[in-house]
Formats: C-alpha cells, structure tokens, sequence
C-alpha cells in the first residue's frame, strides 16, 4: 500500500518488495496531473520488478494497471482487491465480485491513528468465513504477516513495514 508519508522512500520500498508481490497505489492527496506522473514513475519499476500494480480511487491513472482497489459495484478490468472492516463489509465485496479481500485493521496502525483494531482472532473468523483470498492489513509487519499467513490469510500488506 502507498500513501504520502512514504515520501522518497517509497523508491526503497518499491526494491524491497518480493517479486511477484502487488502494490496498491494510492497517494490519493496529489492532484491529478501530480498523481499520474508517479503513478508512471511506480508503474515502470512495477514492470521491471513484476510486481502486480493496483490502482486506488477513481478513474485511470495508466495502461499498466492490473486491476483496482476499492468499494462500489463498477464494471473494472483486471483484478479487484476489496477493503472491509467487518463481515458485513466482507460480503459485500465478495457479492461484488471482488477477487482479494483486504480485512483491516487488524492490530494499531499509523496510518488510521485512533482507529479500533481488530484483533487477531476477530480478523481470522473474518477471513475464514470468505470465499476469495483474504490479504491482512492495518499495523501488519513481517513478522506478524508470517503468523497471519500461517493462520490461515492468503497474504499481508503494509506501509508501515515497508519504511
């Protein structure tokens, strides 16, 4: 997951990454022009690295996008990832036809600071109850995204982590 607060070191990051693994872009404070140029910028080393590229918010940021990230019934290309915070937001992604769900917050995170977890045990019953993979998120680092994989989700994802 991108956001502003990874500034320069989303470059880092970006190299950081297994290939194979997706970045869901977001960056949803820059204007369109502004958002579009790094957008370019991540899909080139995307395509380099093979890493799956998703874009977040509306319209199209590139050719290079492999699917989108987000709510709402609207006809897209490629794959679809799905936030949810609760069963009733689980469901509704998988009747949209959402490809991957993305359960958060699972533990305390910086990027939704005051936001109630949670927790482990509720965000597995979660994920267990899908019938799409279910990718964690929210305060997920290595080491806790290797538990979680064992657990029983698909994958994790993390800004935080990637800093």
């Amino acid at each position: 997951m991108t956001d502003e607060r990874m500034d320069e070191r989303l470059w880092a990051a970006l190299e950081r990454l297994p290939r194979g693994a997706g970045i869901v872009f977001r960056h949803y404070s820059l204007a369109p022009a502004e958002r579009r140029a790094l957008f370019k910028r991540v899909a080139a080393i995307a395509a380099r690295r093979r890493l799956v590229l998703i874009r977040a918010g509306a319209g199209p940021l590139g050719q290079r996008e492999a699917g989108t990230h987000g709510r709402g019934r609207r006809s897209v290309r490629g794959l679809r990832t799905w936030p949810a915070h609760n069963r009733r937001e689980v469901i509704a992604g998988i009747r949209a036809g959402a490809d991957l769900i993305l359960i958060s917050p699972i533990f305390a995170t910086q990027s939704h600071p005051g936001a109630r977890p949670l927790s482990r045990v509720r965000a597995l019953m979660l994920a267990q109850r899908a019938s799409v993979p279910v990718i964690a998120l929210g305060g997920v680092d290595r080491k806790r995204g290797k538990a979680l994989i064992a657990a029983g989700f698909y994958g994790w994802a993390s800004i935080d982590a990637w800093l």
